[in-house]
């Protein structure tokens, strides 16, 4: 790596936008960082020293490549004018004194005798004026603010570099420079005589002593060029946004911050989406060792993201990024099958229309190419002259317009196995086209365009979920999007961390054993009842069935929702008194003696299948019925609690229903109710409104029905970055639609959401060990006792409660004694350094699915339960 402290002073580079150098206040900020940089100074060099690199004023860029279009060039350079002249004005500036010059040569670019024939280097000369004329007003603002400010010419110092076949526009409007083997650049930009400099963005000097243009991110890459040549100490990217993130934060609101990255990681995740970095900028700073930061110039505090060659290669998914607009291009023949030089014909008719080849996947009788837009002149006569130029080889199609959804980071292969949710998302959509690079960094997905819409945000969540995004590693990830612009999530203190000796007391008497908290239970529950859309409550007895939470629920108006037999006998038994038709029985493909015993014990019965009508109408005559429908759509957190759609066994089909209503009406049986649950974990809360505007056009068309019930499914926030769900908005929207649809009693089904936080897993450590370098911390409570990390890849806080103050961490996976590899609780999780044998360890949000799921798997005894009722 190049020396990048070598003699003289140490040099940093700042870069800004043109959203950063079109107001007042952010010239304020440019000056109090370089001021701040050029004071931090650098102890293996004398001084330190800033340059600034700007581009034009914001939207400035676009008129002028308008004029260098031909397009109403003296009134858009006359506009151009008035813009600079009254922003000068603003920053306190004399106008002709500060930018008379400039502005004169602008004008004289409009009568210019190129203009007529628009020269290629009367072009460049014009796109060039945005960045002189904003460095120049720039310049004289800060120097009038009393700081040390010099201006530089950046075609007097970045020198173009011809490619080969490269075409005469791209010679002069799309350059490279040289950035290495620069002998003396240092010590001859050191000679100007101002501590802190000033220069351009997007221009450069061509071979011919003229102007030549940088092209798209050209600002970017002269910051990257002037850090190369300069062998900085750092190239700053400043910004409108904190630096890189796991996903486009407009997309995925969850996007986590990626604080640290090498090169590599950085060119990939720019290449395909990110648009805070120009992937073209990285290789200067990568070929010179100069480290880079994305830094935001609103929030200069944020740490940003750092980029350099010396940050650890955590294995894992950094980032999954979207491109629309994406064309693809299908080739096949049989006759291409070990035919010589098939592919190089093909390749070369793309050359021939200008057309650069972005993924390419290949079969025995096809080969798919993709064609990016953004790097792409792609029109329909473009792509019409290219097929007709195929076809002379092959069958051709065009597919468009596609979306590639690209997974980026180290060790990918070795990441398959924790995509399974990823395949099965995808699953559910049209994929034409998938590419791995061969180094290990991306996959990519190319699906139809109109089905990318929301995925990002759902595959961001089952990336993290199954581990395969590691975004509770610091060195990589900080802090989401939501959380910085927002703030970090308020969340009330857990009950149980008070509790901290007494629930170590209580473990004494033997573990694992759940606790159960009820004031936690009865707030969630009067938090539902206050909710006065709704009309009836039904808790879903399968979280969690304890009598005491029964008892507890009951008192709070709630009914239950049971989907056995026996869960409505252990209801009925619990609560002897309870009038049956509080109990709501939904069954998934029970026998036909359960529907039988639950009519006549009087409760309610759902029903979601033809078939059974058919099959059993002894069973159903006469009877009042709750139709379960299926939507055709699932949701929630993971896959396998996804109960609608074609893959789901829950739910009547749209399609069948009215099959369903005229079986009923032979049976003379009613439909009361319309039921549509569609998964758990949900958090979007206007989920249900859906449901309820979906069943309710049902309902008016069926005419019977009287009750609308929507299911439960609302979130838990189990991870440390999820924020409470917003029951004020979920409320608004169910008052919204109620309103709208006043005539039926609106039902929900929660059951997590009233006991997941109230209950926690109480283990006891049994050894702690380390192999390879990984540290476990082993339990005596396993899958058996909670399944849901191995089944669901759930997420539960763990935390070691005999060492709660104990402030010295380290990552630990904890397990269980069970004989299965899933048998895992966390991996990675900080916990106690000193962490030993007979410590009690608290799993938190157990109290839903926990003891309900829990079983004798290697005959190990099922967990003690205990309540809390204070």
């Amino acid at each position: 790596m190049p020396d990048t402290h070598s003699a003289g002073p140490a040099w940093v580079v700042l870069k800004f936008g043109g959203t950063s150098v079109s107001r007042r206040h952010r010239w304020n900020t440019i000056g109090r960082l370089a001021k701040k940089r050029m004071e931090e100074g650098d102890a293996r060099a004398a001084t330190t020293r800033v340059l600034v690199v700007v581009s034009a004023l914001s939207g400035v860029t676009n008129e002028l490549t308008a004029i260098a279009d031909g397009r109403d060039i003296a009134a858009r350079i006359e506009a151009l004018v008035e813009r600079h002249r009254a922003f000068c004005a603003e920053l306190d500036l004399d106008p002709d004194a500060v930018l008379n010059e400039r502005l004169a040569i602008l004008r004289a670019l409009g009568s210019d005798a190129r203009a007529a024939a628009r020269a290629l280097d009367w072009q460049a000369d014009v796109l060039a004026q945005g960045e002189l004329l904003s460095s120049t007003l720039g310049a004289a603002y800060l120097r009038a603010q009393g700081l040390d400010f010099g201006w530089c010419d950046a075609r007097d110092w970045l020198s173009a570099v011809s490619l080969p076949n490269a075409s005469a526009w791209a010679q002069r409007l799309s350059v490279n420079c040289r950035y290495l083997g620069e002998d003396g650049f240092r010590e001859r930009f050191a000679a100007q005589p101002a501590r802190m400099l000033i220069s351009q963005g997007f221009i450069a000097r061509h071979d011919d002593g003229g102007t030549a243009i940088l092209g798209r991110g050209g600002s970017d890459t002269s910051a990257a060029y002037f850090g190369a040549l300069l062998k900085a100490k750092r190239v700053e990217i400043w910004t409108d946004v904190p630096g890189m993130f796991s996903a486009n934060p407009r997309e995925v609101p969850d996007a986590r911050l990626l604080a640290r990255l090498d090169y590599a990681e950085a060119q990939e995740i720019a290449t395909t989406g990110a648009k805070v970095l120009h992937p073209r900028s990285i290789a200067p700073c990568r070929d010179a060792g100069v480290p880079m930061a994305i830094l935001d110039t609103e929030r200069p505090d944020l740490p940003g993201t750092r980029i350099d060659g010396s940050a650890a290669t955590v294995p894992g998914v950094k980032a999954i990024s979207r491109r629309n607009g994406i064309v693809l291009v299908s080739m096949e023949t049989v006759g291409m099958w070990q035919q010589v030089g098939f592919l190089a014909d093909v390749f070369e008719r793309f050359k021939r229309h200008g057309l650069s080849i972005d993924l390419i996947g290949s079969s025995e009788t096809n080969v798919t190419v993709s064609l990016d837009p953004s790097e792409n002149l792609v029109s329909s006569d473009v792509l019409a002259e290219l097929s007709a130029d195929l076809a002379e080889v092959c069958r051709v199609k065009v597919i468009a317009p596609c979306a590639a959804i690209t997974l980026v980071g180290r060790g990918m292969r070795s990441l398959l196995h924790k995509l399974s949710d990823v395949w099965a998302t995808f699953g559910r959509e049209r994929v034409h086209l998938i590419s791995q690079s061969s180094n290990d960094l991306n996959l990519t997905f190319v699906i139809d365009e109109v089905d990318a819409d929301g995925l990002l945000n759902e595959l961001h969540g089952e990336l993290i979920r199954g581990g395969a995004m590691p975004v509770q590693d610091a060195s990589v990830f900080g802090p989401s999007w939501t959380e910085i612009a927002h703030g970090k999530p308020e969340r009330e203190a857990a009950w149980w961390r008070s509790r901290a000796g007494d629930l170590i007391a209580r473990a004494a008497a033997g573990t694992p054993r759940y606790v159960y908290h009820l004031p936690t239970v009865r707030e969630r529950a009067r938090m539902l009842r206050e909710t006065a859309a709704i009309d009836r409550r039904f808790y879903a007895l399968k979280a969690n069935a304890h009598p005491d939470i029964l008892r507890l629920l009951e008192v709070e108006g709630f009914g239950f929702e049971c989907v056995s037999l026996a869960e409505v006998e252990h209801v009925l038994a619990t609560l002897p008194v309870l009038d049956p038709a509080r109990v709501l029985f939904t069954p998934s493909f029970a026998p036909r003696d359960e529907y039988r015993v639950a009519f006549d014990r009087g409760v309610n019965v759902t029903v979601d299948s033809v078939e059974a009508l058919q099959r059993w109408p002894e069973v159903f005559q006469g009877r009042a019925l709750w139709l379960r429908l299926d939507l055709g759509r699932g949701d929630g957190h993971h896959e396998k609690v996804r109960t609608g759609g074609a893959e789901a066994k829950f739910g009547l089909p749209l399609a069948k229903v009215d099959a369903f209503v005229a079986e009923a009406r032979r049976l003379d049986a009613k439909i009361v109710a319309l039921h549509a649950h569609l998964g758990s974990g949900i958090d979007n809360p206007a989920h249900w409104r859906e449901v309820y505007a979906d069943l309710a056009s049902l309902a008016e068309q069926i005419g019977t029905v009287d009750t609308l019930d929507i299911g439960g499914g609302l979130p838990v926030p189990y991870t440390p970055e999820s924020r409470p769900f917003d029951v004020a908005a979920w409320r608004s929207g169910l008052d919204e639609i109620k309103a709208a649809y006043p005539g039926f009693r609106l039902a929900v089904e929660p059951g997590r959401y009233l006991v997941a936080e109230a209950g926690a897993l109480l283990v006891r450590v049994t050894q702690v060990i380390e192999k390879d370098g990984l540290r476990r911390i082993g339990v005596d409570g396993g899958m058996n006792a909670l399944v849901r990390p191995a089944m669901y890849d759930a997420w539960h806080d763990i935390h070691n409660l005999s060492r709660l103050d104990d402030d010295t961490v380290a990552a630990f996976d904890v397990v269980g004694p069970i004989c299965e590899s899933s048998d895992v609780f966390g991996r990675a999780r900080m916990l106690p350094a000193s962490t030993a044998e007979g410590d009690v360890v608290l799993i938190a949000d157990a109290g839903a699915y926990g003891m309900a799921m829990a079983n004798t798997y290697n005959l190990r005894a099922l967990p003690a339960e205990e309540i809390l009722d204070v």
